[in-house]
């Protein structure tokens, strides 16, 4: 029988490697899901006055990051596996709560990004900074 935990961790792992899989593509310069750059930028960043995707150190230290926090959720137990675990629940969950200040909407106003950001983003960050609390715990 598989615990609730196996399938919180297995689900972490695969959105984590997923989002860290994305960056990478934009590390080469393939910009996916959507093909055109300024679409993109307009889906996925949004910042105001932003018109192309960060370069390939920025997408790349994401997919290090990333994969550090999926390294620590399988190795989880160590002090250092622990306090990776938490550092990236509290950035989780703060970014989460970006989507609904009043500051981030004016850094970020583009559109689709903004109803992206306050649908899917911002609440796919919470749930994933709480997930990953319930691990680090």
């Amino acid at each position: 029988m598989i615990c609730g935990m196996s399938i919180l961790i297995f689900l972490l792992v695969c959105i984590l490697t997923g989002l860290a899989l994305i960056h990478g593509l934009w590390v080469l310069g393939i910009w996916f899901p959507l093909r055109k750059e300024d679409a993109l930028v307009r889906a996925v960043i949004g910042g105001s006055g932003v018109t192309r995707m960060p370069g390939p150190i920025p997408c790349g230290l994401v997919v290090l990051a990333l994969l550090t926090v999926v390294g620590a959720i399988l190795w989880r137990g160590e002090a250092l596996s622990d306090a990776i675990l938490w550092a990236a629940a509290v950035v989780f969950v703060g970014r989460g709560l970006l989507a609904w200040t009043p500051l981030w909407r004016k850094m970020t106003p583009q559109e689709p990004f903004a109803t992206y950001d306050r649908r899917f983003y911002g609440p796919l960050c919470m749930g994933l900074g709480i997930a990953l609390a319930i691990v680090a715990f």
